[in-house]
């Protein structure tokens, strides 16, 4: 675990807001002068705290309006049976996450699709044939409440 002091948060938290800001904006923003302020975002990414940039964009928008949280249990946790899974869930578009999971299933998968018809399609023809799936439980999703995908720790105020 990294120990972030509040400047570092700051940072973290300016960039998930806007991963695209100039680098003398953020010094700005966090009260830095740009090259310390470059130096400690180097130092945030060697560190694995920053660990990517992305755009997050709207499914709607790209005709994905179908998102489904789908339960997976497997038939036995073979180190052979949830390698084969994990490989044939990597090589769907459909699955945008996939988490093992405690409790009464293996693996939790969001899923994106532009309707029923295509949803029951990969469900039907895809995930159930994929290796070791015993069963699926799928719950839609109506209405996002929050999703906060950016999240970054506070900075002391």
């Amino acid at each position: 675990m990294t120990d972030l002091d509040d400047i570092d948060k700051r940072i973290v938290s300016a960039l998930q807001a806007d991963g695209r800001l100039p680098i003398v904006d953020l010094a700005d923003k966090v009260g830095l002068s740009p090259t310390p302020c470059q130096r400690r975002v180097r130092r945030l990414e060697e560190a694995g705290v920053i660990t990517r940039y992305a755009a997050l964009v709207s499914p709607d928008a790209l005709g994905l309006g179908l998102q489904a949280l789908v339960q997976v249990t497997l038939d036995d946790h073979s180190e052979k049976t949830v390698e084969a899974f994990e490989a044939a869930i990597r090589a769907r578009a459909e699955v945008v996450a996939c988490y093992a999971v405690t409790g009464d299933m293996d693996f939790l998968l969001m899923v994106q699709t532009p309707d029923l018809a295509a949803f029951s399609d990969f469900a039907l023809k895809a995930l159930l044939r994929m290796p070791g799936v015993r069963g699926t439980r799928s719950s839609f999703i109506m209405q996002a409440v929050k999703s906060d995908l950016a999240w970054a720790p506070a900075a002391a105020r």
